[in-house]
């Protein structure tokens, strides 16, 4: 008994650390966003501007008008779709179940880019679009891939299947629109951050502060779950409303996070596994999830930025390091035979 309890400390000392070593990765990497560029600004410049601790006003432009908000929506898109990602893995039990691959992020791009040619709408209502169509792709989904109750396995297939239609139409809706309004949609479906305004971003923080709490105190449940539907019954646990719980939670993060950035796509699926590597077996690693996305999504964004010689949208980047990583999952998933 000494010995588990020993083992449990030992665990939860370990999540501890590392996740505290992210937020300072991820710190760093957020000040560093806002130091380089056209005009270089000092760390300490840019924690007393950002955090509101000393008034220069050339300074105060660069960071609080100018980086500011772009590394903000960097650092919450990035948890988000981290936080999302590992939740959408634990409950349907595969590690290729992500939002961009089971049609929430497809239907996002379908209603933003249907809003962009078909209505001409401006960021606000490309924004309210894409949530809207996160909500409907994921309660189509769920419907479907009812059957008594819901298999991951299925989910999934019906999700690949769902995002492949919306693709096509999204195909269609750019191949027959204005040159302006298709060149708007393939850059909103490419993912930047730094494209919504204000309002969006502010939502997404709100929604992180809402969202990320109930996602801890759904970590009981979703571990249940993960034993299985009839082992999780006859525990007591109400299956079918903690499912429902936890994909909810999961599609309104992603639906904001798109919202504001457009699909950037990738972070969602190896942040997971990344920090639950790092974090180990603890029963914890939401918070670490969210933080490698935000350390994904912080670092591909200064590398399109400043490091490659023509600027590029984020999705491009985290598209490079997470296409190689989808491959090697495919790869091990069908050899394992974890796949279904």
């Amino acid at each position: 008994m000494t010995a588990v309890v020993a083992g449990r400390r030992t665990r939860r000392r370990r999540a501890g650390t590392v996740t505290v070593a992210l937020a300072v990765v991820a710190f760093a990497l957020f000040v560093l966003t806002m130091m380089v560029g056209s005009f270089y600004v000092s760390a300490w410049d840019v924690i007393t501007s950002a955090f509101h601790l000393r008034d220069e006003p050339s300074v105060d432009f660069i960071v609080r008008d100018l980086r500011l908000p772009t590394a903000t929506a960097a650092l919450a898109v990035g948890f988000a779709l981290g936080v999302s990602g590992m939740l959408f893995q634990k409950l349907l039990g595969n590690p290729l179940a992500s939002p961009d691959f089971v049609g929430i992020s497809s239907g996002a791009s379908l209603f933003a880019v249907s809003s962009i040619i078909l209505l001409g709408a401006g960021s606000a209502m490309v924004s309210a679009s894409a949530l809207a169509g996160a909500l409907v792709s994921a309660v189509l989904i769920y419907l479907l891939a009812w059957r008594d109750g819901i298999s991951g396995y299925r989910f999934i297939l019906i999700g690949i299947g769902l995002s492949e239609f919306m693709l096509s139409i999204i195909g269609y809706l750019v191949a027959h629109a204005e040159l302006y309004e298709a060149r708007q949609a393939m850059t909103w479906l490419v993912g930047t951050v730094g494209q919504a305004g204000s309002t969006e971003l502010r939502t997404l923080l709100v929604a992180l502060v809402v969202l990320v709490p109930v996602a801890l105190l759904l970590q009981r449940p979703l571990r249940v779950l993960e034993l299985g539907d009839d082992t999780a019954n006859a525990l007591g646990a109400r299956v079918e409303l903690s499912r429902l719980a936890l994909i909810a939670v999961s599609i309104v993060l992603i639906g904001f996070a798109t919202a504001v950035a457009g699909p950037v796509m990738f972070v969602a699926l190896i942040a997971g596994p990344i920090a639950q590597r790092m974090v180990g077996h603890s029963g914890g690693g939401i918070i670490a999830a969210g933080l490698v996305g935000s350390i994904i999504v912080l670092g591909a964004d200064l590398v399109a930025q400043h490091v490659v010689p023509v600027a590029l949208p984020t999705g491009v980047i985290t598209g490079i390091i997470g296409a190689p990583y989808l491959i090697w999952l495919l790869a091990t998933v069908n050899r394992e035979g974890r796949g279904g």
